[in-house]
C-alpha cells in the first residue's frame, strides 16, 4: 500500500470480512477512493469485488463522497450488500 500519513481504522462486516480475510485494518489512504483502491490491490480481486459494492460508513455516517478527505483517526466500516428483507 502507498503510505500518506494519515491513519485510518478499517472494519470489514460479513462477506467483505471473509474476502480480506480479517476483521479490521489500518490504513492511511487520504480519501474513500484511494482506501478502495490500496485495499484492492493488496488484498486482491476478491476483495475489490465486494468493494464495488459495498456501502461505507465513516464514524458512522453513510460516505458517498469518494474525493473527500478522510478525517485522521476516523473509522470506516465496510458493509457488503446483504440479502434479506
Amino acid at each position: 500500500m502507498r503510505h500518506y500519513g494519515r491513519v485510518v481504522t478499517v472494519r470489514y462486516f460479513a462477506a467483505a470480512r471473509a474476502a480480506a480475510g480479517l476483521a479490521e485494518e489500518k490504513s492511511d489512504a487520504p480519501t474513500l477512493g484511494a482506501l478502495v483502491a490500496d485495499l484492492s490491490a493488496a488484498r486482491g480481486e476478491r476483495l475489490a469485488t465486494v468493494l464495488r459494492a459495498a456501502s461505507f460508513l465513516v464514524d458512522g455516517l453513510a460516505w458517498h463522497d469518494r474525493e473527500a478527505t478522510l478525517p485522521a483517526g476516523a473509522t470506516v466500516d465496510v458493509l457488503p450488500p446483504f440479502a434479506g428483507g
